[in-house]
């Protein structure tokens, strides 16, 4: 009798016990914020986006970094109701983004520049970044589009950064390096870089180009163990000054082709000495492709893979690379496919065709 009592004394203070430890969690709950389970950051924020949008032989490069930054390089065309802005939208929403926070523009050529006035009605844009002054001032469609781009410019809604070689933009994710502007070239190899350039003995001198293309803003895009070459419509010249006797670039694994694949760029002495795993083209179907130069890239010693934004009419069957790598094929649907590369900071990526819905992966970087 006497330890029944116990024990059912003993069960009423375990019950009162625990009915008051509930009601104390219960106002402890009403004070403390409630605790999120972890969950893992999404691919797209560990990684590096870069879109290759389809301008018809323009070009509009976006990159969107880990951290949500984004640096979208050149706008394509004016006109045509919009339709490269719109592009370049959708490629920023596919990414994730509803702004954009530095826009490049290689020179001012209405391929390059003219999407500019289209671009900013329809996305809020943060900074351009440019190479000065129009050099080209003879030349119709040049001035006018630098004129709607300097209008841009002048309701003071924007920053602007004039870019000089060797400097770096100030984009969180990537270490962008400024190598070529407004036709001046860095004095100095990049770290790791000033090799001898055995490929300049195969390339010819050509003479200075007088256009607005040799003074491109150039960059060179770092992603961890990633690099990546972009360099406008930099022209063979400037490109021999650049890599001639030295090759002040390095290795580099993706080679974001120089003028839509058009015969004034890519020499033996730039393709060969940046020596890229991959090649992709912004080319359109009548822009860009040129066989002289498809030969020198394709002819690149550890090229994998060249992958086109469009079959090159220019270049034919027998200049064109195989159709899984070409994002919109020849004929009179313009779907505006894009390629998209992604990237981890170990040098790997994968580049994804949206006509096909197929990724190929590059497992190792230089």
């Amino acid at each position: 009798m006497h330890s029944d009592f116990f024990s059912s004394v003993g069960l009423r203070q375990f019950v009162r016990l625990s009915l008051l430890i509930w009601a104390f969690g219960g106002l402890l709950s009403l004070f403390l914020p409630p605790v999120a389970p972890a969950v893992p950051a999404p691919e797209s924020r560990r990684t590096l986006q870069i879109y290759f949008v389809d301008v018809e032989g323009g070009q509009a490069t976006l990159f969107v970094t880990p951290e949500g930054q984004s640096l979208l390089i050149d706008t394509g065309w004016p006109g045509n109701d919009g339709r490269d802005a719109d592009r370049i939208v959708a490629a920023a929403k596919l990414a994730g983004i509803s702004k954009i926070d530095y826009v490049l523009i290689t020179h001012f050529h209405n391929d390059h520049v003219g999407g500019v006035p289209q671009l900013v009605a329809r996305i809020p844009v943060g900074t351009f970044i440019d190479h000065g002054e129009n050099r080209e001032t003879t030349d119709g469609p040049t001035v006018q589009d630098w004129k709607a781009y300097q209008q841009v410019l002048g309701t003071g809604k924007f920053k602007r950064i004039t870019a000089k070689p060797g400097d770096l933009l100030p984009i969180q994710g990537m270490r962008v390096s400024v190598v070529s502007s407004d036709g001046a070239l860095i004095a100095k190899p990049l770290p790791g870089a000033g090799a001898q350039n055995s490929a300049c003995k195969n390339s010819e001198q050509r003479p200075a180009d007088q256009t607005e293309n040799p003074r491109s803003l150039g960059t060179l895009i770092t992603f961890g163990k990633l690099k990546l070459l972009d360099l406008g419509d930099l022209t063979w010249d400037k490109e021999m000054e650049l890599m001639c006797p030295r090759n002040k670039l390095g290795k580099i694994d993706v080679y974001i082709v120089s003028h839509h694949g058009w015969f004034q760029s890519s020499s033996p002495a730039l393709v060969y000495g940046i020596d890229p795993r991959v090649a992709i083209m912004d080319n359109g179907a009548k822009k860009g492709g040129t066989p002289s130069a498809w030969d020198i890239i394709k002819a690149s010693p550890h090229l994998e893979d060249l992958w086109q934004l469009h079959f090159s009419e220019e270049g034919g069957p027998a200049h064109n690379t195989p159709e899984p790598f070409i994002a919109n094929l020849s004929g009179p649907e313009d779907a505006a496919n894009y390629l998209r590369l992604t990237a981890s900071a170990d040098g790997s990526f994968d580049v994804f065709n949206s006509r096909t819905n197929a990724r190929k992966h590059y497992a190792l970087a230089h």
